[in-house]
C-alpha cells in the first residue's frame, strides 16, 4: 500500500498524529528526567577534573623551571668559584699595584656573583616548596573529584541502562511519526516545543482554558478547535490547540445544577408549625 503524503492528511489526522508525537516525546522527556541533574553533575566534574589536570601540569612545569634554574645557578657558582681560586693564585705572582687591584676587584665581583646565585637558589627552593604544596593540594582535590565523578558516572550508567531500551523504542516511534507530519508543521511544532518550559508543543483544552498557559479561550475559538477545520494556536503562548476528545482525553464536565433551597423550606415549615401551635394554645 502506497504511503500517504503528509500534506494530503486532513487537519484532524494531522492533529492526532501531532498529539501522538507529543505524548511520545513527553515519555522520552520523562525517561531523561529520571536522570535528574546527574548528566550535568558528571559534566561539571569532568570539566573540573580537566581544569585540575591543566593546573597540575602547570605547577609541575613551574617546579621543573625552578629546578632547572637552581641547576644553572649551581653551575654559575662552580664557575665563579673556579675563577676566584684562579685569581687568588694569580695574586701571589702580582708585580705591581695595578695588577693587584684588578685581581682583587675580580675576586670581589665573582664573590658577589656566588652570593647572588646562592640567594637565587634559596628563593627558588622556597618557590619549589610552595609549588609542591600547591601540587599536593591540587592532586588531592583531583582524587576527590575523580572519586565523585566515578560514583556519579556509575549511577548514571545504571539509570541509562535501565531506560535505554525503552527510550530507543520511543525514539524510533517518534521518528516514524515525524515522517507522517508535513515538514512545515513539524518545524513549527519543534520550535514551539523548544521554547515551551514544559516541552509541550500541542495541548488540549482544559476547563475552557489552554492546557499550556491556562489562559481562558473564547467560546468561538473553542468551537473552531472542536470542528477541526484548521489548526488553531493559543493567542497567549502560541501552542497548538487540540480538542480533548480528538486527543483521546476524558475530561470531567462541570455541572451547572443549582443547589436546592432545602433550608429555606424547612424554615417555612417550622414557622408554620409554630403558628399552628400558638393558635391551639389560644383556643
Amino acid at each position: 500500500m502506497a504511503k500517504k503524503d503528509p500534506t494530503d492528511l486532513s487537519v484532524e489526522e494531522k492533529l492526532k498524529t501531532l498529539y501522538q508525537l507529543q505524548t511520545t516525546l513527553s515519555s522520552i522527556d520523562d525517561k531523561k528526567a529520571l536522570r535528574g541533574e546527574l548528566p550535568l553533575e558528571v559534566q561539571d566534574l569532568e570539566d573540573e577534573i580537566e581544569g585540575l589536570n591543566i593546573r597540575i601540569e602547570k605547577i609541575q612545569n613551574e617546579i621543573a623551571d625552578f629546578q632547572y634554574a637552581v641547576t644553572q645557578k649551581k653551575h654559575e657558582i662552580a664557575d665563579a668559584q673556579i675563577s676566584v681560586d684562579r685569581y687568588k693564585t694569580q695574586l701571589e705572582d702580582v708585580k705591581n699595584n695595578r695588577e693587584y687591584d684588578t685581581l682583587t676587584k675580580e675576586i670581589e665581583f665573582q664573590t658577589l656573583e656566588i652570593e647572588l646565585c646562592t640567594k637565587k637558589i634559596k628563593e627558588a627552593a622556597i618557590k619549589i616548596e610552595e609549588c609542591n604544596q600547591d601540587l599536593a593540594k591540587a592532586q588531592a582535590t583531583r582524587a576527590d573529584r575523580q572519586a565523585d565523578h566515578d560514583e556519579k558516572r556509575n549511577e548514571l550508567d545504571e539509570i541509562m541502562q535501565e531506560t535505554r531500551e525503552e527510550e530507543e523504542k520511543l525514539k524510533e516511534k517518534a521518528k516514524e511519526l515525524e515522517t507522517k507530519i508535513e515538514s512545515r508543521l513539524l518545524t513549527s511544532f519543534k520550535r514551539i516545543r523548544k521554547n515551551a518550559r514544559n516541552g509541550l508543543g500541542i495541548v488540549y483544552v482544559q476547563r475552557d482554558a489552554c492546557g499550556g498557559c491556562f489562559n481562558k479561550i473564547p467560546p468561538q475559538r473553542q468551537l473552531d478547535i472542536k470542528i477541526h477545520k484548521k489548526i488553531i494556536v493559543c493567542e497567549y503562548c502560541g501552542r497548538i490547540m487540540i480538542d480533548p476528545e480528538l486527543a483521546g482525553v476524558k475530561t470531567d464536565k462541570p455541572t451547572d445544577e443549582k443547589p436546592k433551597r432545602a433550608k429555606r423550606t424547612i424554615r417555612k415549615t417550622t414557622k408554620k408549625a409554630e403558628e399552628e401551635t400558638t393558635v391551639e394554645e389560644e383556643a
